[in-house]
C-alpha cells in the first residue's frame, strides 16, 4: 500500500514538517489521515503527534499560513487545532498533541494523561488501522510506523484493537460504536474476539453521553450501507441499550398460520433503499422511523390476521419523543421526519383506481415542498421478495407521480396560499382570534382543496360569507 497525497497536502506536510524540524521536535502523522490515504479515500483533516509540546507546534505551524489561522488550544489535555485556509477558499482542519500516555477510572471515559513516547500515543488508539504513524522527522521522513500490523490487517479489511479489547473497550466504551462505524463506512469485518468484547461490555456504553452516542450513530447512518451497522448493533446489544425502540421492532409472530413480516429487518432494507438514493440524514431517519409504532398498533384479528392500524398516525406522535431522547434537533428536521412518519401510508392509497382530484391536491398540500422526498421513502418502502409485486407497486407510484404532476401544474397546490388568510377573516367578520376563525379559515381550504370552491378571491369571500351565516357568525 502506497500514500499518494495531492498538491496541497504535500505543501501541507511540509510546513509542518519545517516548523517541527526548526523546533526540533520529533513529530509523525497519525490516525485517520494515513489510514484514509492508505485506503485512497479523501481527507479534510489531519492529526500530528510530536514527542513534545503540541500547543508550540500548532503555534509555530500557523505562524507559517498566510493568512495566520487561529490557534485553539486546551492547555488541560495538551491539544491544540489549526484551520487554514488554502487556495480555491477549501479549508483544511489540523489537529497537534504531545504523546501521551493515558489511565482510565472505570466510571469515567475522560483518562488521567501523563507524557509519553510515540510508543505510548499508538497503543493508546482505539483500532490497529488507525495507530499508523508516518514520520515527520528529518533523518526518516516519510517512514511508516506500524507497530500493531495496521497495514495488514487494512488489506484484510479487518477492524481490531492494538491492546486486548476488553481493557480497549473498557477505557472508552464509545469505541464500541466506532468499531461498528468503522466496518460500516468501510465494509470492514470486526474481528472475532474483538466482536466478542463488544457483546460483552455493551452496557459500558451506559456511561457515554447520548450526545457522543448519536454523533456515532448518525454516521453509521450517513454510511453507504446503514444497515451493516444495525444489525451490528442489534446483534450486540448495543441498540437495545441506546436505542430500543427500534429492537421492538424485531421479530415475527405466528397465530393460526398467520405471520407478520419481522418489520426491524424490513426497515433496515428501507433504509438501504434510501440510502441508495439520498444522503439526506434525516431523509434516512424517516426510513428507520417510518414504522416505529407497529409493536404499538399491533393487533391480530380473526379471520383477517396481523394489523397496525394507525401505526402512521401513532409513529408521528412518538417522533418527538425520540428526537428528544436521542437528543436530535427539535426544529424543521424534526417536523419534516415526522411529516414524512405521518404520510408514508397516504401516496400507496392513491394507487387504487378512481382516485379523485380532491385527495391528490390533499396530499400536495399536506406535503407541500417535502412530496418528493415523501416519495423517495414510499418507494423505498416496497420491499417484497416477488419481483413481480415490486415491479407493480413501483409502476403504480410512477402513476401517482404523473397524476400528481398533472394536478400541480393545474392547481399549483404546493405553492398555495389561500387568497384570504387568518388575519383577513378577522378584519372582515370583526373577531378577535377564536375557533369561528378557525374554523371559517380550515372550512375554506377544504372547500378549495375538494374544487368545491375556485382557488380564487372572489369566490373564497361569497364562501365565507355563507359559511359565516352558517356557524352564526354574522
Amino acid at each position: 500500500m502506497e500514500i499518494e497525497l495531492n498538491e496541497q497536502e504535500n505543501f501541507i506536510i511540509d510546513i509542518i514538517a519545517k516548523a517541527a524540524q526548526e523546533l526540533n521536535l520529533e513529530s509523525y502523522l497519525v490516525g485517520g489521515f494515513v489510514r484514509d490515504k492508505l485506503l485512497g479515500r479523501p481527507s479534510k483533516d489531519a492529526d500530528i503527534v510530536c514527542v513534545g509540546d503540541g500547543i508550540k507546534l500548532a503555534t509555530a505551524v500557523a505562524k507559517k499560513f498566510d493568512p495566520v489561522p487561529r490557534v485553539s488550544f486546551f492547555k488541560n489535555f495538551g491539544t491544540a487545532q489549526i484551520v487554514p485556509f488554502l487556495e480555491g477558499g477549501r479549508s483544511f482542519d489540523i489537529e497537534f498533541v504531545g504523546a501521551r500516555r493515558e489511565s482510565y477510572q472505570r466510571n469515567s471515559r475522560k483518562p488521567e494523561v501523563a507524557p509519553g513516547s510515540l510508543e505510548d500515543d499508538q497503543k493508546r488508539r482505539d483500532f490497529t488501522i488507525n495507530a499508523l504513524a508516518i514520520s515527520l522527522n528529518k533523518d526518516d521522513f516519510g517512514r511508516l510506523v506500524d507497530p500493531f500490523g495496521g497495514i495488514k490487517h487494512l488489506e484484510e479489511k479487518i477492524i481490531i484493537t492494538p491492546l486486548e479489547p476488553e481493557q480497549t473497550f473498557s477505557d472508552d466504551p464509545l469505541r464500541m460504536m466506532r468499531a461498528i462505524r468503522f466496518a460500516t463506512q468501510l465494509n470492514f469485518t470486526i474481528a472475532g474476539e474483538t466482536l466478542l468484547a463488544i457483546t460483552e461490555q455493551a452496557e459500558r456504553i451506559r456511561i457515554i453521553s447520548q450526545e457522543r452516542i448519536t454523533d456515532e450513530l448518525n454516521k453509521i447512518i450517513l454510511s453507504p450501507q446503514p444497515s451493516i451497522g444495525f444489525d451490528l448493533l442489534y446483534k450486540t446489544g448495543l441498540l437495545k441499550i441506546i436505542f430500543p425502540k427500534m429492537v421492538a421492532l424485531a421479530g415475527a409472530e405466528y397465530i393460526d398460520g398467520h405471520g407478520h413480516k419481522d418489520n426491524f429487518y424490513h426497515t433496515l432494507q428501507v433504509l438501504d433503499n434510501v440510502a441508495k438514493k439520498s444522503d439526506d440524514l434525516w431523509l434516512r431517519w424517516a426510513a428507520i422511523l417510518h414504522d416505529i409504532a407497529k409493536p404499538a398498533t399491533k393487533k391480530f384479528e380473526e379471520g383477517h390476521g396481523w394489523t397496525f392500524h394507525g401505526h402512521e398516525v401513532v409513529g408521528g406522535r412518538m417522533v418527538p419523543k425520540i428526537f428528544n431522547a436521542l437528543k436530535l434537533p427539535g426544529n424543521e428536521k424534526m417536523r419534516f421526519v415526522k411529516k414524512l412518519v405521518e404520510l408514508h401510508l397516504r401516496p400507496i392509497s392513491l394507487t387504487k383506481e378512481n382516485i379523485t382530484d380532491s385527495a391528490i391536491r390533499r396530499l400536495l398540500f399536506d406535503a407541500g415542498e417535502d412530496f418528493d422526498a415523501l416519495m423517495m421513502l414510499c418507494e423505498a418502502d416496497i420491499t417484497s421478495k416477488n419481483k413481480q409485486k415490486v415491479k407493480r407497486y413501483l409502476e403504480n407510484f410512477k402513476l401517482v407521480r404523473e397524476r400528481c404532476k398533472e394536478v400541480e401544474e393545474k392547481d399549483q397546490i404546493r405553492s398555495w396560499q389561500p387568497p384570504v388568510d387568518g388575519l383577513e377573516i378577522m378584519q372582515i367578520f370583526n373577531l378577535n382570534p377564536s375557533r369561528p376563525v378557525g374554523i371559517l379559515k380550515d372550512s375554506l381550504k377544504d372547500a378549495i382543496l375538494d374544487g368545491e370552491v375556485q382557488n380564487n378571491r372572489e369566490s373564497a369571500l361569497a364562501f365565507l360569507q355563507k359559511k359565516a351565516k352558517e356557524i352564526g357568525v354574522i
